[in-house]
């Protein structure tokens, strides 16, 4: 097993956890992708006690159901996880209804954050365009707006937390945009989660946003990119659905950013955070996420990463 040869002091604001991105789920239902009840076994069996929901509709999305799986298998859920489009107005009152519907399962697991990730602009598995690659300024103009509009309703309604994540090939990807993000929004009701492959993937400098804007991390996935396959995504515009196929994402310790320094960093900030660990693995033969997810929490585990306490809020 590959673990760091000198284990680091646990970070104790840091709550580590994965999802069902690390088993190769991108979708509720596709014929690439494990049942639910199977990665949730091997998730425990990787020795995980926290999950991310993932996708909705791949997890059961009745409570009741959902709470039985979990504690059958003394899982607890860190958060949910949803797509939207803050940037077309025509589509609000469908994706808010959407939202509240993820908002209500995650608050009915018992968890208080809602990983927002803005649509990619490009088809995830064609890989052809489907809008442009850049938001015009009249999107801009409202984007931050309807960001707080919509963290203002997830927190009243349902005492969850709004958070953005970057995404390759989507509009909220280099770190300008980000940054355009979190200047535009109010800390009250919309912050970032801090997906560090994604940065990485989007040129972005990962410490420098710990630093720089640290009090506006709500929560974090942990992952790495291969920079020989970076390169080729620059020289040959692969969209991330071939860049994910040639293994952009890697476990750690083989690509960036550092994730020995990602904890330490975290580990400065006066705040208790979820650490997610996601490598984009779709799609993957069934054997493989397993090994792979019991090297990576050994590693970050020797990094001062644990599972075994509840952030507070």
């Amino acid at each position: 097993m590959t673990t760091t040869s000198e284990p680091r002091t646990v970070a104790g604001n840091l709550c580590l956890g994965t999802a069902p991105d690390s088993w190769g789920i991108w979708f509720p239902e596709d014929a690439h992708q494990v049942p639910f009840t199977r990665f949730l076994d091997e998730l425990v069996a990787a020795g995980y006690s926290w999950l991310e929901l993932g996708p909705y509709g791949y997890l059961p999305t009745d409570p009741k159901r959902l709470a039985e799986e979990v504690a059958a298998r003394g899982l607890k859920v860190s958060g949910g996880t949803t797509f939207g489009a803050l940037h077309r107005p025509q589509e609000w009152d469908e994706m808010l209804a959407a939202t509240r519907e993820v908002a209500a399962l995650t608050a009915a697991a018992g968890a208080h954050h809602l990983v927002f990730i803005p649509p990619m602009y490009r088809d995830e598995k064609t890989g052809d365009f489907t809008e442009g690659p850049e938001l015009t300024a009249e999107q801009w103009n409202s984007f931050g707006g309807r960001a707080n509009e919509l963290g203002k309703i997830l927190l009243e309604d349902y005492d969850v937390r709004l958070c953005l994540h970057p995404h390759a090939d989507s509009h909220i990807q280099t770190q300008p945009e980000i940054e355009r993000f979190l200047n535009e929004t109010d800390s009250r009701y919309a912050n970032l989660c801090l997906d560090t492959g994604h940065v990485a993937y989007g040129g972005g400098d990962n410490l420098d946003l710990i630093r720089r804007f640290g009090e506006r991390v709500g929560y974090v996935h942990i992952k790495q990119m291969d920079p020989d396959v970076l390169k080729q995504v620059s020289a040959e515009g692969l969209s991330f659905g071939e860049a994910v196929k040639r293994g952009v994402c890697v476990e750690p310790p083989a690509g960036v950013p550092d994730p020995a320094s990602i904890v330490e960093e975290l580990s400065t900030l006066d705040a208790e955070l979820f650490v997610i660990v996601e490598q984009d693995l779709y799609p993957c033969a069934p054997d493989v996420p397993l090994p792979i997810a019991v090297r990576t929490r050994e590693y970050l585990s020797g990094c001062g990463l644990s599972g075994s306490r509840r952030p507070a809020l």
